[in-house]
């Protein structure tokens, strides 16, 4: 396995961790599996426990993978952020979207749903990080 490949593991599987558990004790001890009520809207207690911990993980995760899985890229921080923001928010759509798939369509426990994701979004994230987020000039 290439360096830069378990460093990404490493990092990602490190953050990955935390996102589940923090993902359950939001969802469990926080949230009480309580939707929240805003207003005119209703956001059910599975994607308000995504929506409370995805600050925290997203800037865990940049910080990991710049100064660690990909630290030989040579673009500026500012540009490096600005372009994990917008593979992080494709990763986000595509979690939302699985997350209310999982569900709301094939009933599944809402901690099994994230998994689930999670497993999607890594494979997705990794290409784009490698290839787009923190590649080298050449």
């Amino acid at each position: 396995m290439p360096p830069k490949t378990f460093r990404y593991a490493a990092c990602g599987g490190g953050n990955l961790v935390l996102d589940i558990i923090l993902y359950y004790l939001v969802f469990h001890f926080v949230l009480h599996k309580q939707d929240i009520h805003l207003f005119i809207f209703t956001i059910s207690s599975p994607i308000a426990a995504f929506l409370i911990i995805f600050p925290i993980t997203f800037f865990t995760g940049f910080w990991l993978n710049r100064h660690i899985t990909f630290h030989e890229s040579t673009l500026r921080g500012r540009t490096q952020l600005s372009r994990y923001f917008l593979v992080v928010m494709g990763a986000f759509l595509l979690n939302y979207v699985l997350m209310k798939f999982f569900i709301e369509v094939l009933n599944f426990y809402p901690t099994i749903a994230k998994i689930t994701t999670t497993a999607v979004s890594v494979v997705y994230s990794y290409i784009l990080q490698n290839r787009f987020t923190f590649k080298t000039h050449k």
